[in-house]
């Protein structure tokens, strides 16, 4: 047996703020929470599995310079639904590290949008295809290098 990814867990400052965001913005369903003082969490899921946990227990925003976590990669079912979610994302003030749909790599057909959550943990909407002639931020590195 193959290992493969299960769900995810972050650490969140706020976990009203975050779980509005990854809730209302990015679509995921509430599955459970606890809401003890000083043990704050919520899980969530795709309908089907959990995909998410939130965990309030950081002190301060995400540093890209500490070992753990380089983003979260999330996949799309079309172009379409990745350009729906940048919509969604503009309307709420996401940070974005690329301006709009960018490909992996030159030439590539995979790609999608590179932005930020509330506590500034990077996060990446991809589609494996669709993506063809999309611009590329980085002719060196992978996009979701995040340079």
């Amino acid at each position: 047996m193959t290992l493969r990814t299960g769900h995810t867990g972050l650490n969140v400052t706020d976990l009203d703020r975050s779980l509005a965001f990854y809730r209302d913005v990015l679509g995921f369903v509430l599955v459970g929470e606890g809401k003890e003082e000083g043990r704050r969490y919520a899980f969530l899921g795709d309908g089907e599995r959990l995909v998410l946990t939130l965990w309030q227990q950081a002190t301060g925003g995400y540093d890209g310079d500490r070992a753990g976590l380089h983003h979260l990669a999330l996949e799309a079912d079309s172009i379409e639904r990745v350009r729906q979610y940048e919509e969604a994302l503009r309307a709420y003030g996401a940070e974005f590290a690329y301006e709009g749909v960018v490909a992996h790599r030159e030439g590539a057909a995979s790609g999608g949008i590179f932005f930020h959550d509330p506590d500034g943990t990077r996060l990446e909407i991809s589609v494996p295809s669709g993506a063809e002639g999309a611009p590329v931020p980085v002719d060196s590195a992978p996009t979701c290098g995040f340079f």
